[in-house]
């Protein structure tokens, strides 16, 4: 740890900001505020705190039609390269679509009292079951009629006709097929198009299924200032914004895929956080990102920034996977397809001057107190990777994050790959044919941690 970087102060900040340039002002795009009465515009519908809402979307191409239904454990037909993604959740769970930027599909929250209906009563059992199972200290039951391979689903994630027209309309970068951000173009390596917008979305999906609310830090119920940091297609700003409706929530991106449509108290802005921040100090209540750990550059930066521009007393949270993939069952050898995948991955970002190691050995949680602060709360949940747990909510989220990263196999290989280790196109699509494969080897007890770390500015800091 650098404890120079740890002691910048803000003069040095605005050092950096000089250097910069004048035109820091016209480089941050503010996009779209939400209409006047959103409630007579369509097609984003307003639902009570809470409830999950939809807003302008398209169809995913990521559908999910496997069998989840307990004891449906039949293998299926062997993989197609040139298969859709297919996997189905049960009809209680979810419809058989899901489309992007909507969480209409998801399960819808159990209720929390008793009720008369046992199938109720079930269902919220296995909510705190999984929740109880996936937490770290707790052991996630497999399903023995699961643990073998599953070779019945594939994933393509070719870029959709549809993309071609959002190009010509808005500047966009391309490489590899593939379509990018255009404002600080490099500064992300991943694409931004509708498949990746699609895999996004089920992101946001699977960690609200596993972890039934938006955000873990004690915010209050009335906070006033939410910043949520590389917002991708802003669905959880707006699903904040409808919860918090005394609040003013602001996503910033480098990509403007954000809807039209949000609700009044919800804004989107085309920014770089890794850039020196145009918003006043001392403002904002809560801090939160999600998903950003192979994008951000310096996180004790980040972190020092958000404390200037968080309120004392205010939070920041941070919610990131590790990428590196556990076995339940200790086997899973360094060969395998899907561990040299990864280690490739970490090669590539880190070539490329990303910290993808952040995440590990509590080093979030870590520099959160090097960095001032205090009340820090770590929780780590265990995300398995495929349908090997027995607990159908654990099924469901397996199944979702195998998904998402079938999906996203080809997006978050090309950019490190290509960029960070010299690798031609061709060579990379030959290699993740065999991780495509691996993936599917539910005997090796796979799963992700996700890093759950909030920690607050102190109250008397200023």
């Amino acid at each position: 740890m650098n404890i120079a970087n740890l002691l910048q102060r803000p003069e040095d900040e605005e050092n950096e900001r000089a250097q910069n340039g004048n035109n820091r002002v016209e480089d941050r795009i503010p996009l779209h505020n939400g209409p006047s009465d959103p409630r007579t515009a369509e097609p984003f519908r307003f639902k009570s705190a809470g409830t999950p809402q939809t807003h302008d979307s398209r169809s995913s191409s990521a559908t999910l039609e496997a069998d989840l239904t307990e004891g449906s454990s039949a293998p299926s037909a062997a993989p197609s390269l040139t298969s859709s993604s297919a996997a189905t959740l049960p009809s209680q769970d979810l419809d058989t679509r899901l489309p992007r930027s909507s969480s209409d599909d998801l399960p819808p929250p159990r209720q929390t009292g008793h009720t008369s209906d046992p199938t109720d009563d079930r269902e919220f059992q296995e909510d705190i079951e999984a929740f109880e199972q996936a937490e770290e200290g707790g052991s996630i039951v497999v399903d023995s009629d699961d643990v073998a391979s599953d070779a019945g689903y594939e994933s393509d994630s070719r870029i959709s006709a549809s993309s071609s027209l959002a190009a010509s309309i808005r500047d966009y970068a391309f490489e590899n097929g593939r379509r990018y951000h255009r404002f600080r173009e490099g500064q992300y390596n991943f694409p931004n198009d509708d498949v990746e917008q699609e895999r996004e979305d089920m992101k946001h999906a699977m960690v609200k299924m596993l972890c039934q609310q938006l955000h873990f830090a004690p915010i209050g119920e009335r906070p006033q200032e939410i910043l949520d940091i590389g917002t991708g297609t802003g669905i959880w700003a707006i699903e904040m914004g409808d919860q918090y409706e005394s609040a003013n929530v602001l996503g910033i991106d480098l990509s403007p895929i954000q809807p039209d449509w949000v609700p009044p108290n919800v804004k989107f802005m085309v920014d770089d956080v890794e850039s020196p921040w145009l918003h006043p100090r001392n403002h904002f209540d809560y801090i939160h990102s999600r998903h950003t750990v192979m994008a951000i550059k310096d996180w004790p930066r980040l972190l020092r920034r958000s404390r200037e521009h968080l309120r004392p007393g205010g939070w920041v949270e941070l919610q990131e996977v590790h990428h590196f993939p556990i076995s339940a069952n200790g086997s899973l050898m360094p060969d395998h397809p899907v561990a040299q995948y990864w280690s490739l991955i970490n090669q590539g970002l880190t070539n490329l001057g990303i910290d993808f190691q952040a995440t590990s050995h509590g080093r979030l949680a870590d520099m959160m107190r090097e960095c001032g602060y205090v009340n820090v709360t770590q929780k780590v949940f265990h995300v398995p990777i495929g349908t090997w747990p027995k607990n159908k909510v654990l099924k469901a989220v397996g199944l979702y994050w195998r998904t998402i990263l079938l999906d996203g196999i080809q997006a978050i290989a090309l950019g490190p790959l290509t960029r960070g280790c010299g690798w031609a196109r061709e060579d990379v699509e030959l290699f993740l044919v065999q991780v495509r494969k691996a993936y599917h080897d539910n005997s090796c007890l796979m799963y992700m941690p996700l890093h759950i770390v909030y920690g607050q500015r102190p109250q008397n800091d200023y």
